[in-house]
This record gives C-alpha cells, sequence and structure tokens, in this order.
C-alpha cells in the first residue's frame, strides 16, 4: 500500500502527456491544454527535425511542464548521416542548443524537474534517444553531455532522480526502458525490417531497476519514439501497460496527433489522473481548439496488460555505434 503523503495534493492531479508532436502545433493546442485544466504537462519530444520555432512556441506554454527531446530534435547533428543532409551551416548556429536554451528548466534529459506543489518530480531519461540497444551517436553525447556509454548515462539518469526534493516520480523519456516486450506491437516493438525485438532503451530500464530496488516510488513513465500506428500490420502499438509494482508505462506517440474528422481539427493528448501518488485513471482524448473533449479511449481502469517488466542490468554484451 502506498503511502498517502507521497503526495501532498489532496485531490487528483491531471496529466497530460503530449506525443511526437513532428511540427503538428499551433496556438489550439495550448487553447486546448488551458481550457482542459491540466496541472502538468509532459512533452515526449520529436518536435520536429530541430524545429526551433515549434519549441519557441511551446517554451511559452504559460503552464507547469516539463520535456525531453527526441532525436529528431538532433536530426542534422547527432550522426555523420544527419550533417551530410543538414539543410543549415553548423558553424553559423546550433539549433541543438537552440532548442535546449529556450526549454531551459523545463527541459529534463538528464535532470530533475520538482514540483513541489503538485508532490511529484520529473525526472529525464537520455534525452535525443534512438532507441535500441546499441550505443549510437557517441561523439554527439560525449561532446554534449560528457556521455560514453550506457553505464555512463545510466549513472546520470540515477544522479538526477536523487535531485528529486518529492517521493513520488514520473520518469520521461523519449523512448521508453528495454524490457516492455519485444513484440512489434509492444510499447517499444521494433515495427520496422526485421519486424520484432525490443528497442527500449537499457540505460533507463537500468536506472528504474535500480531505483527501484533503492525503495523510490514511480507511478509512471512516459515517452513516445515508437508510434501507435505500425508500418507493416494493421495492428495498433499497446500504448499502456504495468508491472507488478503498479509502475505504468505510458507510450504517448499517436501520429499524427492532429487529425481532421468532419470538418473538425481535433488534437491528441494522454490524460493521466494522479492521486496519492497513484496513477488513478489514463485516457487517450481527441480535443478540439475549444478544449471540448470529442473523442475519448479509457485506457486505464480497464484490462491493463500486467507484464513482467525485466529492469535489471541490460548492459553487458552491447554494442557501440557512432
Amino acid at each position: 500500500m502506498v503511502n498517502a503523503h507521497l503526495s501532498n495534493s489532496d485531490r487528483p492531479l491531471t496529466l497530460a502527456v503530449v506525443g511526437d508532436v513532428h511540427d503538428q502545433w499551433s496556438t489550439d493546442d495550448a487553447n486546448a491544454l488551458y481550457q482542459l485544466g491540466v496541472d502538468l504537462v509532459l512533452f515526449v519530444g520529436d518536435f520536429g527535425n530541430e524545429s526551433v520555432d515549434v519549441v519557441r512556441a511551446i517554451a511559452a506554454l504559460e503552464l507547469p511542464k516539463a520535456a525531453i527531446l527526441g532525436n529528431h530534435d538532433a536530426w542534422y547533428t547527432a550522426s555523420s548521416w544527419g550533417k551530410r543532409q543538414c539543410p543549415y551551416d553548423h558553424n553559423q548556429e546550433d539549433r541543438v542548443q537552440q532548442q535546449l536554451d529556450l526549454l531551459g528548466d523545463d527541459h529534463v534529459g538528464y535532470g530533475c524537474r520538482n514540483f513541489p506543489t503538485l508532490g511529484i518530480s520529473v525526472v529525464g531519461a537520455r534525452p535525443f534517444s534512438w532507441g535500441g540497444s546499441t550505443w549510437k551517436n557517441r561523439r554527439f553525447y560525449r561532446d554534449r553531455f560528457g556521455v560514453t556509454s550506457f553505464a555512463d548515462s545510466t549513472a546520470k539518469i540515477i544522479a538526477a532522480a536523487n535531485q528529486a526534493s518529492t517521493t513520488t516520480l514520473i520518469f520521461l523519456g523519449h523512448c521508453g526502458p528495454l524490457g516492455l516486450g519485444d513484440r512489434a506491437h509492444d510499447p517499444c516493438g521494433r515495427d520496422w525490417q526485421p519486424v520484432g525485438g525490443d528497442y527500449g532503451d537499457p540505460d533507463l530500464a537500468q536506472a528504474l531497476g535500480y531505483l527501484v530496488a533503492m525503495g523510490k516510488h514511480i507511478p509512471l513513465v512516459a515517452f513516445g519514439h515508437m508510434h501507435h500506428r505500425l508500418r507493416h500490420s494493421e495492428q495498433l502499438r499497446i500504448s499502456l501497460c504495468r508491472d507488478a509494482r503498479n509502475t505504468f508505462y505510458l507510450n504517448a506517440a499517436s501520429v499524427p496527433r492532429i487529425i481532421t474528422v468532419e470538418g473538425t481539427t481535433l488534437h491528441n493528448f494522454s490524460l493521466v489522473s494522479l492521486y496519492q501518488g497513484q496513477v488513478n485513471t489514463v485516457h487517450q482524448v481527441w480535443v478540439d481548439a475549444q478544449g471540448t473533449i470529442a473523442q475519448s479511449h479509457q485506457l486505464h481502469p480497464q484490462l491493463v496488460p500486467t507484464i513482467q517488466v525485466s529492469l535489471k542490468s541490460c548492459l553487458t554484451d552491447l554494442t557501440t555505434g557512432e
């Protein structure tokens, strides 16, 4: 039983999780969030291909928020391939740094954002993650963050969690942890050729396993990256599961997140109700510009899959990459 004092709030909190944006953000999104009356907004990244203007608009959102940048947010910077495709001069501007500067403390990659009035702390996983058990973009991580391996990355995530001032930790990643299943439709399953395989982040899994063993209370891990619609199947990705400790793992990447239905433009959010340190309800909703929920899919309480998450040492026999 979770201690009732885990949260300073004596009322349910509403968290809005915004899945991969991919340049789909407008003033209507901000208006919808204001009208929904959410307490906290979590952004899982992939705002666009280093789309500074999109990040600037989101940074201006006047609501409590936390964000992590995704692989597309360093699309032209992290890899040699991306640099060759870059439409601007890296000697003249650094759009990765521009995004980090715009978000400031709201960017929690390798960091922690405390919300004491809400009774929760948001801890960030590895920013700019591509997912998978290969250490990618090693020069980028070495130069930007002083990180040279999964082990280094795990240590930074744990250090960030130790900066939490509350006892309820919400984890925010671009990709989810390794250990949520290896089928294409699992939360972090590979849906491109060859189909199948667990493409979660080993360092996030390792950090979560360590922190849980140390007694940390983690009711929610929110992420995106792996889109709900699969490339080689009509089956939709599993977007929510939980483990035996009642930690919920939410993949919020409904792409495209803005659609038109019968002439009405609808915006996608995942709404999580948190009460006394526990996930109470989870809904995937489509909202119009006035903040009216036009469609709602209840994910919890429902028959949410309970999985045997393997958050143990995943750091052996991992290959390295650029």
